[in-house]
Protein backbone atom coordinates (compact mmCIF):
# COMPACT_ATOMS: atom_id res chain seq x y z
CA UNK A 1 0.00 0.00 0.00
CA UNK A 2 1.77 3.12 -1.06
CA UNK A 3 2.27 6.13 1.67
CA UNK A 4 0.53 9.03 1.40
CA UNK A 5 3.99 10.84 -0.27
CA UNK A 6 3.63 13.81 -2.92
CA UNK A 7 2.76 13.13 -6.77
CA UNK A 8 -0.27 12.72 -8.82
CA UNK A 9 -1.57 9.53 -10.28
CA UNK A 10 -1.31 10.56 -13.58
CA UNK A 11 -2.57 7.24 -14.68
CA UNK A 12 -5.69 7.03 -13.22
CA UNK A 13 -6.70 10.54 -14.53
CA UNK A 14 -5.96 9.00 -18.03
CA UNK A 15 -8.29 6.37 -17.70
CA UNK A 16 -12.31 6.99 -17.51
CA UNK A 17 -14.10 8.09 -14.18
CA UNK A 18 -15.95 4.64 -14.23
CA UNK A 19 -12.23 2.73 -14.29
CA UNK A 20 -10.29 4.81 -11.99
CA UNK A 21 -13.37 4.15 -9.05
CA UNK A 22 -13.48 0.30 -9.84
CA UNK A 23 -9.49 0.22 -9.76
CA UNK A 24 -9.27 1.61 -6.90
CA UNK A 25 -12.08 -0.70 -5.10
CA UNK A 26 -10.16 -3.67 -6.36
CA UNK A 27 -6.89 -2.62 -5.49
CA UNK A 28 -8.28 -1.89 -1.88
CA UNK A 29 -9.89 -4.47 -0.94
CA UNK A 30 -6.94 -6.71 -2.50
CA UNK A 31 -4.64 -5.10 -0.04
CA UNK A 32 -6.82 -4.99 2.60
CA UNK A 33 -7.40 -8.87 2.53
CA UNK A 34 -3.87 -9.73 1.87
CA UNK A 35 -2.76 -7.41 5.07
CA UNK A 36 -5.35 -9.23 7.15
CA UNK A 37 -3.78 -12.95 6.16
CA UNK A 38 -0.08 -11.68 6.57
CA UNK A 39 -1.27 -10.50 10.06
CA UNK A 40 -3.14 -14.19 10.77
CA UNK A 41 -0.58 -15.65 9.04
CA UNK A 42 1.99 -13.77 12.11
CA UNK A 43 -0.11 -15.03 14.86
CA UNK A 44 -0.37 -18.58 13.71
CA UNK A 45 3.66 -18.98 13.13
CA UNK A 46 4.50 -17.35 16.14
CA UNK A 47 2.29 -19.46 18.87
CA UNK A 48 2.52 -16.18 20.76
CA UNK A 49 0.77 -13.05 21.86
CA UNK A 50 2.34 -9.95 19.53
CA UNK A 51 3.98 -8.54 22.89
CA UNK A 52 5.80 -11.62 23.01
CA UNK A 53 6.31 -12.36 19.12
CA UNK A 54 7.89 -9.17 18.89
CA UNK A 55 10.17 -10.29 21.36
CA UNK A 56 11.48 -12.91 20.60
CA UNK A 57 11.78 -11.84 16.48
CA UNK A 58 12.43 -7.80 16.74
CA UNK A 59 12.30 -7.79 12.98
CA UNK A 60 8.27 -8.53 13.24
CA UNK A 61 7.62 -5.33 15.21
CA UNK A 62 6.64 -2.97 12.81
CA UNK A 63 4.13 -5.23 11.69
CA UNK A 64 2.86 -6.97 14.67
CA UNK A 65 2.56 -3.27 16.62
CA UNK A 66 -0.78 -2.76 13.96
CA UNK A 67 -2.56 -5.01 16.02
CA UNK A 68 -5.00 -3.78 18.07
CA UNK A 69 -4.74 -3.47 21.63
CA UNK A 70 -9.18 -4.41 22.93
CA UNK A 71 -11.48 -1.57 21.99
CA UNK A 72 -9.90 1.45 20.16
CA UNK A 73 -11.76 4.82 20.48
CA UNK A 74 -12.52 4.87 16.92
CA UNK A 75 -14.65 8.51 17.16
CA UNK A 76 -13.21 11.62 16.44
CA UNK A 77 -14.65 13.75 18.82
CA UNK A 78 -13.92 11.70 21.31
CA UNK A 79 -10.39 11.28 20.54
CA UNK A 80 -10.19 14.92 20.35
CA UNK A 81 -12.15 15.25 24.37
CA UNK A 82 -9.03 12.76 25.49
CA UNK A 83 -6.24 14.77 23.67
CA UNK A 84 -7.02 17.52 25.73
CA UNK A 85 -3.95 18.56 28.19
CA UNK A 86 -6.22 18.48 31.55
CA UNK A 87 -5.76 16.27 34.76
CA UNK A 88 -9.08 15.93 36.28
CA UNK A 89 -10.34 11.98 37.42
CA UNK A 90 -13.85 13.37 38.22
CA UNK A 91 -14.82 14.69 34.71
CA UNK A 92 -12.53 12.02 32.94
CA UNK A 93 -14.97 9.12 34.70
CA UNK A 94 -18.54 11.30 33.34
CA UNK A 95 -16.60 11.17 29.85
CA UNK A 96 -16.14 7.51 30.22
CA UNK A 97 -19.01 6.52 31.13
CA UNK A 98 -20.95 8.10 28.46
CA UNK A 99 -18.91 6.94 25.89
CA UNK A 100 -19.68 3.66 26.86
CA UNK A 101 -23.15 4.05 25.89
CA UNK A 102 -22.18 3.55 22.68
CA UNK A 103 -20.77 0.16 22.99
CA UNK A 104 -24.19 -1.00 24.93
CA UNK A 105 -26.30 0.70 22.24
CA UNK A 106 -24.46 -1.49 19.18
CA UNK A 107 -25.66 -4.42 21.10
CA UNK A 108 -29.26 -2.93 22.81
CA UNK A 109 -27.75 -3.58 25.78
CA UNK A 110 -30.48 -1.18 27.89
CA UNK A 111 -28.94 -2.33 31.49
CA UNK A 112 -25.78 -1.22 31.42
CA UNK A 113 -26.70 1.96 30.03
CA UNK A 114 -28.83 2.66 32.63
CA UNK A 115 -25.89 1.84 35.49
CA UNK A 116 -23.53 4.12 33.09
CA UNK A 117 -26.43 6.97 33.66
CA UNK A 118 -26.27 6.70 37.53
CA UNK A 119 -22.72 6.70 37.96
CA UNK A 120 -22.42 9.66 35.85
CA UNK A 121 -25.24 11.21 38.18
CA UNK A 122 -23.22 10.08 40.91
CA UNK A 123 -20.29 11.84 40.24
CA UNK A 124 -21.83 15.33 39.18
CA UNK A 125 -23.85 15.13 42.76
CA UNK A 126 -20.92 14.40 44.93
CA UNK A 127 -17.74 15.44 43.18
CA UNK A 128 -18.73 19.06 41.64
CA UNK A 129 -16.72 20.60 43.92
CA UNK A 130 -13.38 18.16 42.49
CA UNK A 131 -14.45 18.83 39.03
CA UNK A 132 -14.62 22.72 39.55
CA UNK A 133 -11.41 22.48 41.17
CA UNK A 134 -9.89 22.51 38.02
CA UNK A 135 -11.40 25.69 36.33
CA UNK A 136 -9.73 28.65 36.59
CA UNK A 137 -11.84 31.12 38.54
CA UNK A 138 -12.69 33.06 36.37
CA UNK A 139 -14.40 30.29 33.82
CA UNK A 140 -16.21 29.29 37.45
CA UNK A 141 -19.50 31.01 36.40
CA UNK A 142 -19.70 29.11 32.91
CA UNK A 143 -18.89 25.69 34.28
CA UNK A 144 -21.20 25.90 36.96
CA UNK A 145 -23.79 26.60 33.80
CA UNK A 146 -22.55 23.46 32.37
CA UNK A 147 -22.44 21.56 35.32
CA UNK A 148 -25.95 22.33 36.09
CA UNK A 149 -26.81 21.72 32.29
CA UNK A 150 -25.49 18.23 32.39
CA UNK A 151 -27.54 17.06 35.21
CA UNK A 152 -30.57 18.24 33.72
CA UNK A 153 -29.56 16.28 30.62
CA UNK A 154 -29.48 13.08 32.33
CA UNK A 155 -33.59 12.60 32.74
CA UNK A 156 -33.78 12.79 28.97
CA UNK A 157 -31.28 9.71 28.27
CA UNK A 158 -33.11 8.04 30.68
CA UNK A 159 -36.74 8.17 28.88
CA UNK A 160 -34.77 7.31 26.27
CA UNK A 161 -32.79 3.96 27.16
CA UNK A 162 -36.73 3.49 29.02
CA UNK A 163 -38.35 3.31 25.78
CA UNK A 164 -35.74 1.46 24.03
CA UNK A 165 -35.01 4.41 21.40
CA UNK A 166 -31.77 3.70 20.10
CA UNK A 167 -31.79 7.16 18.14
CA UNK A 168 -33.21 8.87 20.86
CA UNK A 169 -30.21 7.18 23.34
CA UNK A 170 -27.70 8.65 20.85
CA UNK A 171 -28.81 11.69 20.16
CA UNK A 172 -28.89 13.00 23.99
CA UNK A 173 -25.42 10.74 24.58
CA UNK A 174 -24.03 13.37 22.10
CA UNK A 175 -25.53 16.83 23.44
CA UNK A 176 -24.21 15.57 26.87
CA UNK A 177 -20.53 14.69 25.47
CA UNK A 178 -20.59 18.12 23.84
CA UNK A 179 -21.16 19.61 27.31
CA UNK A 180 -18.65 17.52 28.40
CA UNK A 181 -16.01 18.83 26.04
CA UNK A 182 -17.20 22.52 26.52
CA UNK A 183 -16.61 21.83 30.24
CA UNK A 184 -13.02 20.06 30.31
CA UNK A 185 -12.02 23.13 27.39
CA UNK A 186 -12.52 25.36 30.28
CA UNK A 187 -9.88 23.16 32.19
CA UNK A 188 -7.00 23.92 29.97
CA UNK A 189 -5.37 26.98 31.36
CA UNK A 190 -2.75 28.08 29.32
CA UNK A 191 -0.56 25.89 26.37
CA UNK A 192 0.69 23.03 27.96
CA UNK A 193 4.81 23.05 26.67
CA UNK A 194 7.24 25.43 24.61
CA UNK A 195 7.51 24.77 21.23
CA UNK A 196 11.54 24.58 19.91
CA UNK A 197 12.87 27.67 19.37
CA UNK A 198 13.95 26.35 15.76
CA UNK A 199 10.72 26.53 14.92
CA UNK A 200 9.53 30.17 15.60
CA UNK A 201 9.29 30.52 11.82
CA UNK A 202 6.45 28.88 11.36
CA UNK A 203 2.94 29.68 12.38
CA UNK A 204 1.44 27.38 15.58
CA UNK A 205 -1.86 26.69 16.28
CA UNK A 206 -2.16 27.10 20.28
CA UNK A 207 -5.06 25.95 21.22
CA UNK A 208 -7.90 24.58 18.64
CA UNK A 209 -9.50 25.76 15.32
CA UNK A 210 -12.51 24.58 13.47
CA UNK A 211 -12.35 24.54 9.57
CA UNK A 212 -15.25 23.95 7.12
CA UNK A 213 -14.39 22.96 3.81
CA UNK A 214 -17.13 23.47 1.11
CA UNK A 215 -16.33 21.12 -1.84
CA UNK A 216 -18.37 19.97 -4.81
CA UNK A 217 -20.37 17.32 -2.99
CA UNK A 218 -20.84 19.04 0.10
CA UNK A 219 -19.68 20.48 3.20
CA UNK A 220 -16.29 18.70 5.51
CA UNK A 221 -15.53 20.56 9.31
CA UNK A 222 -12.62 19.61 10.73
CA UNK A 223 -11.09 20.13 13.91
CA UNK A 224 -7.23 20.94 14.30
CA UNK A 225 -5.80 20.53 17.32
CA UNK A 226 -2.72 22.91 17.98
CA UNK A 227 -2.51 21.07 21.52
CA UNK A 228 -0.95 17.75 20.49
CA UNK A 229 0.61 19.12 17.10
CA UNK A 230 0.51 23.45 17.05
CA UNK A 231 3.31 23.48 14.01
CA UNK A 232 1.41 21.04 11.90
CA UNK A 233 -1.97 22.07 12.58
CA UNK A 234 -1.01 26.09 12.55
CA UNK A 235 0.70 25.86 9.05
CA UNK A 236 -2.41 24.03 8.02
CA UNK A 237 -4.76 26.90 9.55
CA UNK A 238 -2.56 29.60 8.27
CA UNK A 239 -2.86 28.28 4.55
CA UNK A 240 -6.67 28.14 4.97
CA UNK A 241 -6.94 31.62 6.58
CA UNK A 242 -4.83 32.75 3.80
CA UNK A 243 -7.16 30.63 1.10
CA UNK A 244 -4.47 28.69 -0.44
CA UNK A 245 -7.01 25.65 -0.67
CA UNK A 246 -9.68 27.64 -2.12
CA UNK A 247 -10.06 25.71 -5.91
CA UNK A 248 -7.83 23.14 -4.94
CA UNK A 249 -8.34 19.73 -6.46
CA UNK A 250 -8.34 16.26 -5.15
CA UNK A 251 -5.18 14.51 -6.02
CA UNK A 252 -5.55 11.30 -4.63
CA UNK A 253 -8.42 9.65 -4.01
CA UNK A 254 -8.42 5.69 -2.73
CA UNK A 255 -11.20 4.16 -1.27
CA UNK A 256 -10.51 2.35 2.14
CA UNK A 257 -7.08 4.40 2.31
CA UNK A 258 -6.66 8.03 1.40
CA UNK A 259 -8.23 11.46 -0.24
CA UNK A 260 -5.68 13.58 -0.70
CA UNK A 261 -5.10 17.16 -1.61
CA UNK A 262 -3.10 20.76 -1.04
CA UNK A 263 -0.56 20.54 -4.36
CA UNK A 264 -0.60 23.48 -5.82
CA UNK A 265 -0.02 24.00 -9.74
CA UNK A 266 2.81 24.15 -11.08
CA UNK A 267 6.40 22.61 -10.13
CA UNK A 268 6.42 22.94 -6.71
CA UNK A 269 5.01 20.61 -4.19
CA UNK A 270 3.67 22.48 -1.41
CA UNK A 271 3.32 26.03 0.01
CA UNK A 272 6.03 29.08 -1.42
CA UNK A 273 6.25 32.00 1.06
CA UNK A 274 5.50 35.10 -1.47
CA UNK A 275 7.88 37.02 0.90
CA UNK A 276 11.01 35.14 0.74
CA UNK A 277 10.08 32.73 -2.27
CA UNK A 278 11.16 29.72 0.36
CA UNK A 279 9.37 26.31 0.78
CA UNK A 280 7.81 26.07 3.79
CA UNK A 281 8.85 22.95 4.93
CA UNK A 282 6.98 21.63 8.21
CA UNK A 283 8.91 19.05 10.71
CA UNK A 284 7.51 15.65 11.48
CA UNK A 285 5.68 16.24 15.26
CA UNK A 286 3.61 13.59 17.36
CA UNK A 287 3.32 13.58 20.54
CA UNK A 288 3.04 10.46 22.42
CA UNK A 289 0.56 9.36 25.37
CA UNK A 290 2.32 9.97 28.46
CA UNK A 291 4.78 12.56 27.25
CA UNK A 292 4.54 16.38 27.91
CA UNK A 293 5.42 17.45 24.73
CA UNK A 294 5.69 16.30 20.74
CA UNK A 295 8.87 14.27 19.14
CA UNK A 296 9.95 16.68 16.11
CA UNK A 297 11.69 15.27 13.44
CA UNK A 298 11.70 11.34 13.24
CA UNK A 299 9.24 8.77 12.92
CA UNK A 300 8.27 6.72 16.35
CA UNK A 301 10.18 3.58 14.28
CA UNK A 302 13.50 5.68 13.82
CA UNK A 303 13.89 6.00 17.55
CA UNK A 304 12.40 2.53 18.61
CA UNK A 305 9.01 3.75 20.17
CA UNK A 306 7.19 1.89 17.45
CA UNK A 307 4.87 0.43 20.33
CA UNK A 308 3.99 3.95 21.90
CA UNK A 309 0.55 5.31 20.82
CA UNK A 310 0.16 9.30 19.46
CA UNK A 311 -2.36 11.21 21.61
CA UNK A 312 -3.81 11.35 17.73
CA UNK A 313 -3.89 8.19 16.35
CA UNK A 314 -5.25 7.10 12.73
CA UNK A 315 -8.49 5.35 14.33
CA UNK A 316 -10.98 7.63 13.07
CA UNK A 317 -12.37 7.60 9.29
CA UNK A 318 -11.29 11.15 8.28
CA UNK A 319 -8.50 11.62 10.67
CA UNK A 320 -6.28 14.51 9.34
CA UNK A 321 -2.38 14.21 8.41
CA UNK A 322 0.00 16.09 6.93
CA UNK A 323 1.58 14.43 3.45
CA UNK A 324 5.16 14.36 2.96
CA UNK A 325 7.96 12.93 0.96
CA UNK A 326 8.63 9.33 1.79
CA UNK A 327 12.04 9.64 1.95
CA UNK A 328 12.02 13.71 3.73
CA UNK A 329 10.19 13.13 7.27
CA UNK A 330 10.49 17.15 7.55
CA UNK A 331 9.74 17.78 3.77
CA UNK A 332 5.47 18.24 4.27
CA UNK A 333 4.15 21.67 3.77
CA UNK A 334 0.58 21.82 2.27
CA UNK A 335 -0.71 18.72 1.24
CA UNK A 336 -2.52 16.56 3.41
CA UNK A 337 -4.76 13.87 3.65
CA UNK A 338 -8.07 12.87 5.13
CA UNK A 339 -7.34 8.82 6.10
CA UNK A 340 -10.50 6.85 4.89
CA UNK A 341 -10.65 4.71 8.03
CA UNK A 342 -12.68 1.55 7.81
CA UNK A 343 -13.14 -0.48 11.03
CA UNK A 344 -13.77 -3.93 8.75
CA UNK A 345 -10.54 -3.55 7.06
CA UNK A 346 -8.19 -1.68 9.50
CA UNK A 347 -8.36 -2.74 12.98
CA UNK A 348 -7.93 0.32 14.84
CA UNK A 349 -5.75 0.76 18.02
CA UNK A 350 -2.52 0.58 16.18
CA UNK A 351 -3.01 1.45 12.44
CA UNK A 352 0.22 0.65 10.30
CA UNK A 353 0.59 4.93 9.65
CA UNK A 354 0.44 6.02 13.28
CA UNK A 355 4.16 7.23 14.37
CA UNK A 356 5.03 7.55 10.47
CA UNK A 357 2.90 10.39 9.56
CA UNK A 358 1.78 13.26 11.77
CA UNK A 359 -2.09 13.29 12.72
CA UNK A 360 -2.55 17.35 13.80
CA UNK A 361 -7.01 16.88 13.47
CA UNK A 362 -10.09 15.30 13.08
CA UNK A 363 -13.38 14.90 10.74
CA UNK A 364 -16.58 16.22 13.03
CA UNK A 365 -19.18 16.43 10.49
CA UNK A 366 -19.55 15.52 6.76
CA UNK A 367 -18.07 12.28 6.85
CA UNK A 368 -20.75 10.69 4.50
CA UNK A 369 -19.18 13.25 2.00
CA UNK A 370 -15.51 12.34 1.92
CA UNK A 371 -16.74 8.97 0.85
CA UNK A 372 -18.06 10.41 -2.25
CA UNK A 373 -15.49 12.12 -3.10
CA UNK A 374 -12.95 11.39 -6.11
CA UNK A 375 -10.33 12.89 -8.25
CA UNK A 376 -12.82 14.43 -10.42
CA UNK A 377 -13.69 16.58 -7.52
CA UNK A 378 -12.49 19.67 -5.46
CA UNK A 379 -12.28 22.18 -2.63
CA UNK A 380 -14.20 25.20 -3.94
CA UNK A 381 -13.33 26.89 -0.31
CA UNK A 382 -11.95 26.35 3.37
CA UNK A 383 -12.88 28.72 6.14
CA UNK A 384 -12.10 29.09 9.39
CA UNK A 385 -15.02 29.38 11.21
CA UNK A 386 -13.95 29.26 14.54
CA UNK A 387 -10.56 29.59 16.65
CA UNK A 388 -8.71 31.77 14.46
CA UNK A 389 -7.28 33.70 17.54
CA UNK A 390 -5.43 31.01 18.63
CA UNK A 391 -3.33 31.09 15.71
CA UNK A 392 0.71 32.89 16.39
CA UNK A 393 2.16 34.31 13.50
CA UNK A 394 6.01 34.22 13.17
CA UNK A 395 7.34 37.47 15.22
Amino acid sequence: MRDPDYGKIKAERQKSPNQAMNLRKLKSLIKAACFSLLLSAMCLLTSVMPAQAIALNPVLAPVLAGLPPGNAITDGAALLRYALPIDNKEIRSIQGDLEEISEWLRSKRWGPMKKDVNKVERVLNRKRDAILASVPEDRQAQANQILDSLAGGLEPIREAIEAEDKEGVWTERKQLLDQVGELEELMVDGFPFEVPAEYDNLPQLKGRATVKFETTKGDVTVVADGYSAPVTAGNFVDLVNKKFYDDMPFIRAEDFYVLQTGDPEGPDAGYIDPETGEYRAIPMEILVKGDDEPIYGFTLEEIGQYMDEPVLPFNSYGSLALARPSNDNNGGSSQFFFFLFEAELTPAGRNMLDGRYAVFGYTIDGKEVLRSLSQDDKIISASVIDGLENLEQPG
